[in-house]
C-alpha cells in the first residue's frame, strides 16, 4: 500500500469519526430530552454510510466507535467505559455483531452495484463497437474502431499497430507520439507472437510505461496494440492489465462473430492486388510507349514515301501498320489514364477555354477513326467560355468519339452539337450505331465494362467511357447516355458548368 492509499484511508476514517460524533450528539439529545432509553441502535446509520461510501475499514471503525460512544455516554455508570449490568454488555455485543454484518452486507451491495454499473457501461460500449464494425468499409475503419473502443474503455492513450507501424488513421490522435522502442517491440510481437496474451511492457526514457500486446492471441490479423500506462504503480498496472484483458476478450469475441479477420485478410489482399496491377500497368505501358512511338513514326513516314506510290499492296500494309499502331497507342494511353485515376487521382489545371476549340481539336485527333462516317457539326460561334482543364475535356471527347465510331457502321452519321442551357454547356455526340440495352446502360460507366454483344466482334479494354466520366467529373461536369434500345443509336451528352461565378472569375482574370 503506497502513501497515497494510506492518506486516502486516513481521510475516510476521519470522515467516519465526524459522522459518529454527529450521531452521538443526536442520540444524546434523544436520550436526555424526550427521555428515550439508550438509542444505541441509531449507531447503525454511520456504519451503513461508512460501508457504502468508504469501505470496510471505515465501517469497522464506525462500529467500534459506536460501541464505545454508547458505553461511555448512555450506559451506567455514565462517562465511563465500565458497564455494571450484564444485560447491557449483551446488548452492546449484539450491536457490534449486527454492525459488522450490516457493514459487510452494505459493502457487498456496493460492489454489486458498481459491477452492474460497469457491466452496463461495458455492454453499451461493446454495442457501439459492434455497430461501428458493421458499417466499417475498410481495414483502416476496423483498426480505428478497435483503437477507439479500447481507448474509451480504459481511458488511456491507445495506438493500434499493424506490422509494428501505426495502422491507417491512427495519426488522427493529435499529440500522441509512439516511441521508437515501442514500435520495435510491437514489430517483434507481430512477427514472433511471443506471449501475445500477456504482452510486454516498455519503459520510455521519460518514465512512462507502455503495454504492448496482440489484440487477439489466435488472430494476428487484428494487429498489435500499444497502451500508454503512464507512470502507474505495480498494483495499478496489474489492475489495468486485467481490465485490458477483459476488454480485448469481449472485443475479440465480437470480431470473430462478425468475421472481421476474414474481412481484413480479403481487404489486404485486394489492396495488394490492386497495387500490383496498377504498378504492372504503369510499368508495361511506359515500356511499350518507346518502341511503339518508333513504329508509329516509321509507318507515318513510309505511308507518304514516293517509292510506295505505285505499290498499292505495300501502301495498304503500311497503312494497316500505322492504324494498328495508333490503336495500340490509344489503348496504352487508356491504361496510363486508368492508372493515374486509380492511384494519384485527378488534379485538373483549369483555365478559360473556348468549347469549340476543344471540340475541334478532339475531332482532329479522331479524324482517321471516323473513316467513311459522315460527321455533322452544329457548333455555334457564340458559345460562352468554360473554366475547365481543356486537355482533360479533350481526352474525354476523344473517348466518346472513338466509342461512337467503333460501334456505328461505316457511312453512318455521327452528329456533334453544342449549346448553352441553364448555366451549362451541353456537348452531345449522337451516332446511328448498335445502341444500348438496359443492362449495358446500367454498367457502361464501370471500369472494364464491355457489352456481351460486342465482346467477340469489337476490340476494346472497357476503359474509355470510365475515363471520360472521371475526367468530366473532375472538371465539375456530368456525363450521361441516352438510347432508344439495341440498334437504335446512342447519344452521349456532356454538361459543363457555366455560372455567374465563373463569369465573374473570368472578368477578374481579365482585369489582372
Amino acid at each position: 500500500m503506497n502513501f497515497a492509499t494510506v492518506r486516502t484511508e486516513l481521510r475516510n476514517i476521519a470522515y467516519t469519526m465526524v459522522l459518529v460524533a454527529i450521531t452521538t450528539a443526536g442520540v444524546y439529545y434523544l436520550v436526555w430530552q424526550p427521555g428515550i432509553t439508550h438509542g444505541s441502535v441509531v449507531f447503525i446509520i454511520p456504519v451503513v454510510i461508512a460501508a457504502a461510501q468508504w469501505g470496510i475499514v471505515s465501517a469497522l471503525v464506525a462500529s467500534v466507535s459506536g460501541v464505545l460512544a454508547s458505553a461511555f455516554f448512555f450506559f451506567p455508570p455514565l462517562y465511563s467505559l465500565h458497564i455494571k449490568d450484564p444485560h447491557e454488555i449483551i446488548n452492546l455485543t449484539l450491536f457490534t455483531f449486527v454492525a459488522i454484518v450490516v457493514s459487510q452486507l452494505a459493502m457487498r451491495l456496493k460492489r454489486q452495484a458498481e459491477l452492474s454499473r460497469q457491466r452496463e457501461i461495458d455492454m453499451r460500449d461493446l454495442y457501439a463497437f459492434s455497430r461501428r464494425l458493421a458499417v466499417a468499409f475498410g481495414v483502416s475503419d476496423i483498426h480505428a474502431a478497435i483503437e477507439d473502443h479500447l481507448a474509451n474503455v480504459t481511458q488511456r492513450k491507445v495506438v493500434l499497430l499493424a506490422g509494428g507501424r501505426e495502422a491507417a488513421g491512427s495519426d488522427r490522435r493529435a499529440g500522441l507520439h509512439v516511441p521508437e522502442a515501442v514500435l520495435t517491440k510491437a514489430a517483434d510481437v507481430a512477427v514472433t507472437q511471443s506471449d501475445p496474451a500477456a504482452g510486454v511492457t516498455v519503459r520510455h526514457d521519460d518514465g512512462e510505461i507502455w503495454l504492448v500486446r496482440a489484440v487477439s492471441p489466435k488472430t494476428p490479423e487484428f494487429g498489435v496494440i500499444a497502451i500508454n500506462l503512464g507512470r502507474e504503480t505495480q498494483e495499478g498496472s496489474d489492475a489495468l492489465r486485467a481490465r485490458v484483458d477483459t476488454v480485448l476478450a469481449d472485443a475479440t469475441a465480437t470480431l470473430d462473430r462478425l468475421g472481421v479477420a476474414h474481412a481484413i485478410s480479403e481487404a489486404r489482399m485486394r489492396s495488394q492486388t490492386e497495387q500490383l496491377r496498377e504498378a504492372l500497368i504503369g510499368s508495361v505501358s511506359h515500356e511499350l510507349r518507346t518502341p511503339l512511338a518508333s513504329i508509329l513514326g516509321a509507318a507515318t513516314v513510309l505511308s507518304s514515301a514516293p517509292a510506295l506510290e505505285g505499290e498499292s499492296k505495300l501502301k495498304a500494309l503500311v497503312h494497316d501498320v500505322r492504324d494498328e499502331a495508333e490503336r495500340l497507342n490509344n489503348d496504352i494511353q487508356n491504361l496510363l489514364d486508368a492508372s493515374r485515376i486509380s492511384s494519384d487521382g485527378i488534379n485538373p489545371h483549369a483555365e478559360w477555354a473556348d468549347p469549340a476549340d476543344i471540340i475541334h481539336s478532339a475531332i482532329e485527333r479522331c479524324r482517321q477513326r471516323f473513316g467513311e462516317r459522315r460527321l455533322v457539326l452544329d457548333i455555334p460561334r457564340d458559345l460562352p467560355l468554360v473554366h475547365v482543364d481543356p486537355v482533360l475535356v479533350q481526352q474525354a471527347l476523344v473517348q466518346i468519339f472513338d466509342n461512337a465510331a467503333k460501334y456505328s457502321p461505316s457511312k453512318s452519321q455521327i452528329k456533334v452539337t453544342a449549346h448553352a442551357e441553364d448555366c451549362q454547356m451541353i456537348v452531345a455526340v449522337s451516332d446511328q450505331g448498335t445502341g444500348l440495352t438496359a443492362a449495358e446502360k446500367a454498367k457502361m460507366w464501370d471500369r472494364f465494362a464491355r457489352g456481351e454483344r460486342h465482346a467477340a466482334t469489337t476490340s476494346g479494354s472497357g476503359l474509355g467511357l470510365w475515363i471520360a466520366n472521371a475526367f468530366i467529373g473532375a472538371n465539375g461536369g456530368k456525363i450521361s447516355a441516352a438510347s432508344a434500345g439495341a440498334g437504335l443509336g446512342t447519344t452521349i451528352s456532356i454538361a459543363l458548368p457555366v455560372t455567374l461565378a465563373t463569369v465573374s472569375q473570368m472578368e477578374s482574370d481579365a482585369d489582372e
